[in-house]
């Protein structure tokens, strides 16, 4: 017995006459069809088919995009980790080529940032009546080439030397009346690496600013 199958019902009523007062609502099944019938059901057919297949589709569509968005966004994220790296790492390349560099300038020209200063603070220290120079390896020769240049820049004062034993080659201090000037280059390496630190953070998205009243 199939599944729609229901016991056989009489329901057309009669009225005394025996003229139909309401039909039966039972259709039989219909067991054959007509050509044209066919070929709309198929045509039928045809258009769920395709839309229930266009809807998998789209809904495969969906999750695949979904998919590739997760990919990408941690793909993002990895890549954003690895491009900051490099820059950590390309920015602590060049300050130590920087210090390797200026390491062995200072080492074969040790006196060239004093020699500079006193040529740029010319004008500061020509009215001062005594200049005292601090620095390391203060020989005669130094002494005289260092009292020629302040001669040159227009000081005509008493010039003072102090050793400094412990100085790191090509650092000095100046010291006159109205003023003071030194020059550390260990000093300024580490206070151009801390900078380097402070301008990483900042881009990583830390608030810390650079102080640039260091230099």
């Amino acid at each position: 017995m199939t599944a729609n199958a229901r016991p056989f019902i009489f329901d057309t009523e009669f009225d005394a006459n025996g003229a139909v007062v309401r039909p039966s609502a039972w259709q039989p099944t219909k067991r054959s069809f007509a050509p044209a019938e066919v070929d709309a059901l198929v045509a039928q057919a045809r258009l769920e088919a395709r839309q229930q297949a266009l809807a998998e589709v789209e809904a495969l569509r969906a999750d695949a995009l979904s998919t590739l968005a997760q990919h990408a966004a941690h793909a993002a994220g990895a890549l954003s980790s690895i491009a900051e790296a490099h820059r950590r790492q390309s920015a602590e390349l060049s300050v130590a080529a920087a210090r390797v560099l200026a390491s062995a300038a200072f080492d074969r020209f040790p006196r060239r940032p004093l020699e500079a200063a006193i040529e740029q603070l010319g004008q500061e220290i020509d009215a001062s009546p005594r200049l005292l120079v601090r620095a390391a390896g203060l020989d005669e020769a130094t002494r005289v080439h260092i009292e020629a240049l302040c001669a040159d820049a227009g000081f005509s004062g008493l010039i003072a030397f102090r050793e400094d034993i412990g100085a790191p080659a090509a650092a000095f201090a100046l010291e006159w009346a109205d003023g003071r000037a030194e020059f550390d280059p260990e000093g300024v390496a580490a206070r151009v690496s801390a900078a380097l630190e402070a301008a990483l953070a900042a881009e990583a998205g830390h608030a810390e600013s650079i102080d640039r009243s260091a230099f």
